[in-house]
């Protein structure tokens, strides 16, 4: 999930919550919509590789 922040950045951020904090984890923030959205990408292919 990908959210803009106010300063104009973007932080993606797990899809389900934290068991125990019950909030989603920061996955990292980027200056570009593009470059967050290749993040994610990254994330969800290391994710199916196994």
């Amino acid at each position: 999930m990908i959210r803009k922040l106010k300063s104009g950045k973007y932080r993606i951020y797990s899809k389900h919550p934290d068991k125990e904090t019950n909030k989603r984890k920061n996955l990292g923030t980027f200056d570009s919509l593009e470059a967050a959205k290749k993040h994610e990408r990254e994330i969800q292919y290391f994710k199916h590789t196994k």
